[in-house]
């Protein structure tokens, strides 16, 4: 008698797939937890890439340890599936906006799936396409969320130029370092030379008053894995969500 196949969550490397999400996914969701639930959604949209799906949910999980309640700005968005998941764990998000110089076409394919199972949520989704800092865009405050995942090279850095002028928390998982563009801080003989400009953001939050915490996301969703988290001094603690 053939082995039988794993099952589809065994098999190696599965979580870190560019492969879009569509109906031969549905066994990989068969639960009753949120995350179950999102998964059917999307797998009903066919546009997203799994990856984005469980980079998301860590992410979003590591967030709000650190940060709830509070608008949401997720920059660099793309499909904005962050700042969905904020909003769906923390129903003290009012509002989610989500800024991308070019949205991405299956951006409203992948709202409307989730609008259909969450309308709630939906109404507080907003989507802008502009560059980040482009006139006209809602002012940030104290109170905000900022969240950028691989926003590439010095988007990252430009996150938290934001971030800071307007002493909001944030979130960044960076990616594409530029060894040209970017300040290693001179470290790069110690480590790693994109770890040492990581190294050197987390050092500009400290140095502006912020708390910092840094973590991983699992390396087989993504070697691009390294979370920045800060908030201004005595703004936030480990609020112990899951």
């Amino acid at each position: 008698m053939p082995e039988a196949p794993p099952p589809p969550d065994a098999a190696p490397g599965h979580r870190g797939s560019r492969q879009k999400l569509g109906p031969r996914d549905l066994p990989r969701f068969p639960g009753a937890t949120l995350f179950d639930e999102l998964g059917r959604a999307l797998c009903g949209a066919s546009a997203l890439p799994r990856k984005e799906l469980f980079e998301s949910w860590e992410v979003a999980r590591r967030v709000l340890r650190r940060h709830r309640g509070g608008p949401v700005v997720d920059l660099a968005g793309g499909h904005g599936l962050t700042g969905w998941l904020i909003a769906l764990q923390d129903r003290d998000t009012p509002q989610v906006t989500i800024i991308d110089r070019s949205l991405p076409p299956s951006a409203a394919r992948i709202h409307a799936a989730l609008a259909a199972r969450w309308p709630g949520i939906a109404e507080k989704v907003h989507h802008i396409e502009a560059d980040l800092g482009a006139p006209g865009l809602p002012p940030l405050g104290p109170g905000h969320r900022v969240v950028a995942v691989h926003a590439c090279g010095a988007l990252t850095d430009r996150a938290l130029d934001l971030a800071l002028g307007a002493r909001a928390r944030v979130a960044v998982l960076p990616c594409c370092h530029s060894h040209a563009r970017l300040d290693d801080g001179g470290m790069s003989g110690w480590m790693d030379r994109d770890l040492a400009i990581d190294s050197q953001r987390a050092a500009r939050l400290k140095a502006e008053g912020y708390s910092v915490w840094t973590s991983t996301i699992p390396a087989d969703i993504t070697p691009e894995n390294r979370l920045l988290i800060g908030s201004p001094a005595g703004g936030a603690k480990d609020q112990g969500y899951p």
